[in-house]
C-alpha cells in the first residue's frame, strides 16, 4: 500500500459521526471492525474497550479537520502531531507477493499492524496517512463538507483546490438549495418592485385628481 492510501482511514473514522444530524454509526464492535476494510487480521483484535477509545480518537481527528477547514494551519498540525506522538507507526518495506512483468517484487512502504490493541493500530495508521496527505498536498486539502448539516470530512484531491463537498450527492443538494434561494430572492425583489411601482402609480393618480 502507498502511504497516501492510509489517509482514508482518518476520513472513514471521522465520518462515522454526523454531529449536525445527531447520527453516530460507531455503536458496536462490529462497526469498529468494519473500519479496517480488508485488514481483517487487525480487525479481529477489536474488543468492547476499543469502542470508547475509537470515539476518542475520532473526536481528535475531527478537530484536525475543523482546524484545517477554519484556516488555522498551526493548530491543525499541532493536533495531528499530538496523535503521531501518542500513536507511533512501525514502517516496513513490503511487496505483498506482488511482482512486476519481470518477476521482481513491487516493493513499497507499508505501515505494520500495532501489537497492543485495535485502537492504537488504527490511530497510528490514520494519523500517519493524514500527516502524509497534509505535508504532501497542504493543510487546505483537508476539508469539511459545506452542505449543511453534513460536515463530513474529505480530502481535496482536485487539481485546482476547488472541492467544497464530501460527495456528489451533497454538491447536488447544495446547488439545488442555492438555486431555490436565488429564485426566492428574485421573486421577493420582483414583488417588492411591483409594490413600489403600484405605489408610484397610485401617487400619480392622486396628484392628477
Amino acid at each position: 500500500m502507498e502511504l497516501a492510501y492510509y489517509s482514508d482511514y482518518a476520513v472513514r473514522l471521522v465520518n462515522t459521526e454526523e454531529p449536525g444530524r445527531g447520527k453516530d454509526s460507531l455503536t458496536s464492535v462490529d462497526a469498529v471492525r468494519g473500519l479496517f476494510g480488508a485488514n481483517q487480521e487487525a480487525a479481529r483484535r477489536a474488543a468492547d474497550a476499543d469502542l470508547t477509545r475509537f470515539r476518542s480518537v475520532r473526536g481528535r481527528l475531527r478537530a484536525v479537520f475543523e482546524a484545517a477547514d477554519g484556516g488555522d494551519e498551526e493548530l491543525a498540525v499541532n493536533l495531528l502531531n499530538s496523535l503521531l506522538l501518542e500513536f507511533p507507526v512501525s514502517p516496513q518495506i513490503s511487496g505483498h507477493n506482488h511482482r512486476d512483468d519481470d518477476g521482481r517484487p513491487l516493493w513499497h512502504m507499508h505501515l505494520a499492524d500495532h501489537p497492543s490493541n485495535a485502537t492504537a493500530g488504527y490511530a497510528a495508521i490514520a494519523s500517519m496517512g493524514l500527516a502524509f496527505h497534509l505535508t504532501e498536498y497542504g493543510v487546505d486539502r483537508l476539508g469539511l463538507c459545506e452542505a449543511a448539516p453534513c460536515r463530513n470530512a474529505y480530502l481535496d484531491t482536485s487539481t485546482n483546490r476547488s472541492r467544497r463537498y464530501c460527495s456528489d450527492r451533497c454538491a447536488t443538494r447544495a446547488n439545488v438549495a442555492a438555486y431555490r434561494a436565488r429564485k426566492r430572492l428574485e421573486a421577493d425583489r420582483s414583488e417588492s418592485t411591483g409594490r413600489t411601482e403600484r405605489k408610484a402609480q397610485d401617487s400619480t393618480a392622486g396628484t392628477d385628481r
